[in-house]
Formats: C-alpha cells, sequence, structure tokens
C-alpha cells in the first residue's frame, strides 16, 4: 500500500529517464557541435556549455584554415551549422611524391566523382564555422528558454573535481555535473588544453591517475598562410611530399581574372629550415621549386606564419566522470588534416551512446570508448607514421613513398578504401 504522504507517480513519469546533467567545456566547434547535438538529440539532459571568451566576442574574423572531410559537412549540416556560402568544396586531391622518386611521377589522384559523391570535403574559415554554430546553439537556448540549456561564456574553468556521483566545475561559479565533456576545438591550432591539474582524478572522489598522454615533439614548424596560382585547377587539394615535409594547398574559392587561391600549409624541418632567411622573393622562389605542374603557377605568398608541431594523444577518451574530446584527447601533425575531423566523431559517437544507454552514464562512457579506439587510433598511428618518416633521411624512405603512391593509383579497391577512409574515417 502506498503511503498516504507520498504522491502517485504516474507511468509516464515512471518511464521517464532520470534527468541528465553535462558540462561542456570549450566553446570551438568540437564543443559547440557536442552541446548543440546533444541539445536535439537527448531531450532529458540539461546542459551547460562554458567558454573563456565572453559571448560578445567576435569570431567572425578568425582566419585560420580548417579542412572538413565529408563526413564532417554532413554532420554540420544535420545540426543546421554548415555556413555553405563560406565553405570551398574540395572536388579532388592530388597527392604526390617529389623528385627524387620511383617512379618519377609518382602521384595518387582521388576524385568525388569516381566515388559518386558531390565533394570529398571542404575548406573554410575558423571564424564562419564557429560562427555558425554558436548562433545555432544560441537559438537552441533561446527556444528553451532557460529549462535545459545555459551558456557560461566569459568563465573559464579553473578545476574539474570528482566528487560521490558527480563532477564539480569550478568557473568562478562551482556547480555539480553527472558528466563532463571537454571539448576544444581546431586543427592547425587549436585550443589550449586544461592543466592536468584539473582532471578529476586525484580529487575527493579518489580516482585512479590518469596516465600520461602519448607525447613527440617533430622537430618542425609548420609555415601557414595564402598562396596565389596561375591556372590551378579548381577544387583540388594538392599534398606534395618534398625532402623537407609536406606540402599542402587547399582551394580557396573560385579564380578571379585567372588567380585562385590556396590555403597553405608546409612542414618543415626546424634544424633546416628552408624558409626563414629568406626574402619574400626568394620564399616565393623555393616553393614553386617544391610544388607539382599539375598545382599551377606560383605567383604570390602572404599572410605567412609558422608554429611548432607535436603530437599530443590521450590514452584514454575517459577518466572518471571525465570525457575528453576533440583537441583535448589529441592534437595531431596537420599531414592528414584529419584533427578537426576525428573531434567531430568523438562529439556525434559520444551523444549517440548517451541516447543509448539512457539512464546509465557509466555504460555510455564505457560504449565511447570502445567506438572510437579503432577510428581514433588508426589515424593517429598513420598521422604518426608519416610525420616521422619526414625525418628520416634514408634515400629510400622518398622511394618507398613514390612506390606507395603509384600502387594506390594502380589499385582501385585500395583507392576507393583510401578515399572513404578520408570521407568519413573508420566505420
Amino acid at each position: 500500500m502506498q503511503p498516504a504522504s507520498s504522491e502517485p507517480v504516474s507511468a509516464a513519469a515512471a518511464a521517464r529517464p532520470p534527468a541528465l546533467r553535462i558540462a561542456v567545456v570549450g566553446a570551438g566547434p568540437v564543443g559547440l557541435a557536442l552541446a548543440l547535438h546533444a541539445a536535439r538529440a537527448l531531450p532529458h539532459a540539461r546542459q551547460t556549455l562554458f567558454d573563456a571568451r565572453p559571448a560578445t566576442q567576435d569570431v567572425s574574423g578568425d582566419p585560420r584554415t580548417l579542412a572538413l572531410s565529408l563526413g564532417s559537412v554532413q554532420l554540420l549540416r544535420r545540426l543546421g551549422a554548415w555556413p555553405e556560402e563560406a565553405a570551398h568544396p574540395i572536388l579532388e586531391v592530388h597527392a604526390s611524391q617529389a623528385p627524387p622518386s620511383l617512379p618519377a611521377q609518382a602521384a595518387v589522384r582521388l576524385h568525388a566523382r569516381e566515388q559518386g559523391v558531390p565533394m570529398l570535403g571542404a575548406v573554410l574559415a575558423y571564424g564562419p564555422l564557429v560562427g555558425a554554430l554558436q548562433r545555432a546553439w544560441e537559438q537552441a537556448c533561446r527556444e528553451d528558454g532557460g529549462m535545459r540549456l545555459a551558456s557560461c561564456f566569459g568563465h573559464g574553468v579553473t578545476a574539474l573535481r570528482e566528487h560521490t556521483g558527480a563532477v564539480e566545475v569550478d568557473a568562478g561559479i562551482v556547480q555539480d555535473f553527472d558528466l563532463g565533456g571537454v571539448a576544444e576545438g581546431g586543427v592547425y591550432a587549436g585550443a589550449a588544453r586544461l592543466p592536468r591539474g584539473t582532471d578529476p582524478a586525484g580529487s575527493t572522489g579518489g580516482g585512479r591517475a590518469p596516465r600520461e598522454p602519448l607525447r613527440h615533439d617533430y622537430g618542425q614548424p609548420a609555415w601557414v598562410g595564402t598562396a596565389s596560382l596561375a591556372d590551378a585547377p579548381p577544387g583540388t587539394a594538392f599534398e606534395r611530399f618534398t625532402r623537407d615535409g609536406p606540402v599542402a594547398l587547399l582551394p580557396l574559392g573560385p579564380a578571379v581574372q585567372g588567380v585562385s587561391a590556396r590555403a597553405l600549409v608546409w612542414c618543415v624541418p626546424t634544424n633546416a629550415d628552408p624558409l626563414r632567411a629568406l626574402e619574400p622573393a626568394q620564399r616565393l622562389a623555393v616553393l614553386a621549386d617544391r610544388l607539382p605542374r599539375e598545382a599551377g603557377r606560383l605567383v604570390a605568398l602572404s599572410g605567412l606564419k609558422d608554429f611548432a608541431l607535436g603530437l599530443v594523444a590521450e590514452r584514454s577518451l575517459v577518466q572518471g566522470r571525465l570525457v575528453r574530446i576533440g583537441n583535448a584527447a589529441q592534437t595531431l601533425h596537420p599531414v592528414a588534416g584529419q584533427g578537426l575531423n576525428l573531434g567531430l566523431r568523438d562529439a556525434f559517437t559520444l551523444v549517440q551512446a548517451l541516447r543509448e544507454h539512457t539512464g546509465n552514464p557509466h555504460a555510455a562512457r564505457r560504449a565511447v570508448e570502445w567506438a572510437r579506439a579503432p577510428d581514433r587510433w588508426s589515424m593517429i598511428a598513420a598521422t604518426d607514421f608519416l610525420a616521422r618518416s619526414f625525418t628520416w633521411r634514408a634515400p629510400a624512405v622518398a622511394a618507398a613513398r613514390g612506390l606507395a603512391l603509384a600502387a594506390l593509383q594502380a589499385a582501385g579497391p585500395l583507392k576507393r578504401l583510401l578515399a572513404h577512409q578520408m570521407m568519413y574515417g573508420r566505420r
């Protein structure tokens, strides 16, 4: 018999999943995508999005270049946060080995039309993407009316502490959550990672101390900027493996009077940097000598800046009630341009796991760890191997890369597999 003091519980209320409290730390592309997707897919979840920058800070002019795979474009379109007008489609990828090479013209070409897709991916600036995601998130918050969704812009998280049954987030105002997701987005220059001391392990929850992440300094800076080329094929991204390191040219829109803009990423050795001491005209000549003739004629370089390259990869995405995704989980060498794509897949898999394991966050966290491991570690390993190979000075290394490219071009099934991996990751 039910006690007289108790309110009757309806069948619908009894079947309703318990409310889940989620803290998303970091309003870069990955954090915003996570928050926005969870807001729509998890109607029982209460979310708070934290970021140190004020909501009024205009990020639309941030020029950092992002390379997104077709799978990432499709995910962002599902969220209604894809800035179509600011994006430049990649219709073809041309990867080649600079001489000396075996064979002499070693290259592999991937075409969107051969894969039966409208594009292999797209290139756009950081600002328009973050702006579109933030507008969609703010609209979701307005529609929610403060019932489930909240923003804490201008409040940097200074501590994450796990205690009995919750994660305590200290961002000036201390709040408790069932799950903390650290999601800092970016490709070539992501946001700073949270200090190790902010992890919940070793706090009042008495969790096991996290293992140190994998770290490696590649001894390479990447020079980034904009290259202008005459007679460049539209929509083609170039990756050139040179004796100094890989050079990437990413399309930035249609040609104007026969000249096209390309985002440039050129990785070189720190101790033998061919660019640092040169004048602009000399830099133009050095880069022109490294590019394949198919890329067009290099006519100008602008905005060149450099930054150091390294690998930082957490050994586990999950520590207690904390889930790391995006740049909080891994920062990679830009040789494959896959950092942001990995982070977006992290975010969508986390939301899917929380949806499939409604009412059981522990099972969801375990599921996301297992689900992301094959894609994540295969991409980390492949990127790390390629990056390290440019520090090997044996003559056979360049020849091996050339033979591998030629074999891929000749082997249709392997080329299709590579294209699928680039577009969607490992599934």
